[in-house]
């Protein structure tokens, strides 16, 4: 118990028609589909494939930065939409506050919850900022047709 969160990338892969190449045929969307061994409507041949690429237990102050920056402060566990821009805002913000620890409580505060991690500004936190930085630069490498969710669960 406690807080687990999750970055997820998500790709949209399409076969219609007029998103096709000249051959007639997505080889991506024909992969995913030979791979997973799914069947998808004629009438709707599209797929989303989602991986968990980002995993963090009891970093706090991440979690704020995504409720209170990309969820208008509410927190309910939601799917939150995170653009490449965001990420990489959040590892600059990551960044800052590890070249200079003073900023920490003014540009990532930490944050109390049931079972959400210590509140303190010591080795865990800065630990959890660098690990921050280490996933979204992994995210980041998977290029510019995947899209970006994070969510919690507490």
């Amino acid at each position: 118990m406690g807080l687990d969160m999750y970055l997820h990338a998500t790709r949209y892969e399409s076969n219609y028609k007029f998103q096709i190449a000249e051959n007639g045929e997505n080889e991506t969307f024909k992969t995913i589909l030979q791979t997973v061994g799914g069947y998808v409507s004629p009438e709707v041949p599209s797929v989303e494939v989602s991986l968990t690429i980002g995993y963090w237990r009891k970093v706090n102050a991440i979690h704020n930065w995504f409720i209170n920056e990309l969820a208008d402060g509410k927190d309910e566990c939601q799917r939150i939409y995170a653009d490449r821009s965001e990420l990489e805002r959040l590892s600059e913000t990551c960044k800052a506050v590890l070249a200079d620890n003073s900023l920490a409580e003014k540009l990532l505060p930490t944050g109390a919850g049931f079972f959400f991690g210590g509140t303190e500004y010591d080795e865990w936190y800065f630990e959890g900022l660098k690990n921050t930085v280490a996933q979204i630069k992994e995210a980041l490498a998977l290029g510019s047709n995947w899209g970006f969710y994070y969510q919690a669960s507490w």
